[in-house]
């Protein structure tokens, strides 16, 4: 069962989707929070492996409560779901430590598969925004960063397990994929990221829509 807490300032909204993310499909809604003030303490009393984060509420917004919840030991990774695409919007998201980005007018299907991705150590883009992100990213990395030189530097085995991770494989999919073990993945991930130059799986992810490496909306390889 995937534990979720849910920050959005409309009760409705929140009611929504607590009916998608239902028993039935392997979710449980732990905790709702009507602000980002009270987000942090709900994760740190119900333990959630996931939180689905509203942008816009009235006293704390969804970036400064996504921070925030980022800074407590072993955080829970965040999804991001609003009605707003604004570019500032995506890149400080992402700054801000969320493993995903979904607009609220998303299926359905979409929302149970992002949540499901982001718990499960992937990340998420709306289809929608990826290439607004792709602009954002462009505008806001240092040149360096996106020299396509960093992409020469990884192994064969390395940029496989990058290809996966952008289609949003988690761990334990891209493992039993290429037949070896999460340990091997995690290392693997971990030295993606040093060779890139880059913090986190999502940005690893937008590294690798931005340098062809995949297109954004491609489901995992064939194994």
């Amino acid at each position: 069962m995937i534990r979720v807490v849910l920050a959005d300032d409309q009760a409705i909204v929140r009611a929504g989707i607590a009916r998608i993310l239902a028993p039935a499909d392997g979710f449980e809604v732990v905790a709702e929070c009507a602000d980002g003030t009270e987000v942090a303490a709900a994760v740190a009393r119900s333990g959630p492996d996931v939180v689905v984060m509203d942008v816009r509420m009235p006293r704390r917004d969804g970036l400064a409560a996504t921070r925030e919840v980022r800074s407590l030991p072993q955080p829970p990774p965040v999804l991001i779901l609003t009605t707003f695409d604004e570019d500032e919007v995506l890149w400080s998201a992402l700054e801000a430590g969320a493993a995903g980005f979904l607009l609220k007018d998303a299926g359905a299907t979409d929302l149970i598969h992002a949540v499901r991705a982001v718990a499960g150590g992937a990340a998420w883009f709306d289809p929608a925004v990826s290439p607004r992100l792709l602009a954002a990213y462009r505008r806001s990395v240092v040149p360096d960063q996106r020299q396509r030189r960093r992409l020469e530097a990884l192994t064969e085995r390395e940029a496989e397990v990058l290809r996966w991770m952008a289609r949003g494989a988690t761990n334990a999919e891209i493992a039993a994929g290429l037949h070896v073990s999460d340990g091997t993945v995690k290392s693997h991930v971990g030295a993606v990221f040093g060779k890139l130059g880059v913090r986190d799986r999502a940005a690893a992810i937008v590294y690798a829509f931005d340098h062809g490496v995949v297109t954004p909306g491609q489901g995992p390889p064939a194994s």
